[in-house]
């Protein structure tokens, strides 16, 4: 693998009906209003956005995101990426007895020159990769409500 290649996965969960995590993960222009990492969010076009992320470390990310697949009744969301990464997100949305489970998978190249430049600093952007995506778990899970009764 590339040094300036990068695959990430992660499994959030949250105490609300699937259909609900869906939609908000669908919902690209309230991503600000509970993820504090995403800045602004601009729409290209009907399938396309941008958007600014800063994590921890002192710099922005650029992204457009283009909808590939979205498919609500099997929970399946992926994206194309382009711009300061390049490559693809994918979703997958599993009802849970007490929730939801979100499944994300990203496979990316990092095009911004100073994530190239700096393959020392590797751990560093996977580690602000990984707290970027633990407070969007958590504004998730505050965005959505409180928790659902278990059955």
């Amino acid at each position: 693998m590339r040094l300036n290649t990068y695959q990430f996965r992660d499994s959030w969960f949250i105490a609300a009906p699937a259909p609900s995590v869906f939609d908000a993960v669908t919902d690209l222009a309230r991503y600000p209003q509970w993820w504090p990492d995403v800045r602004s969010v601009r729409r290209i076009d009907d399938e396309t956005a941008e958007l600014i992320c800063r994590a921890t470390l002192p710099y922005d990310l650029v992204l457009q995101m283009r909808r590939a697949e979205q498919d609500a009744p099997a929970g399946r969301l992926r994206v194309h990426l382009t711009g300061d990464l390049e490559g693809s997100l994918a979703a997958l949305v599993h009802r849970h007895p007490a929730g939801t489970r979100l499944d994300i998978t990203q496979r990316v190249v990092a095009m911004k020159p100073l994530l190239r430049r700096l393959p020392v600093a590797r751990p560093l952007f996977r580690a602000n990769h990984a707290l970027m995506m633990r407070r969007g778990q958590t504004g998730l899970r505050r965005f959505l409500g409180p928790p659902v009764a278990a059955r």
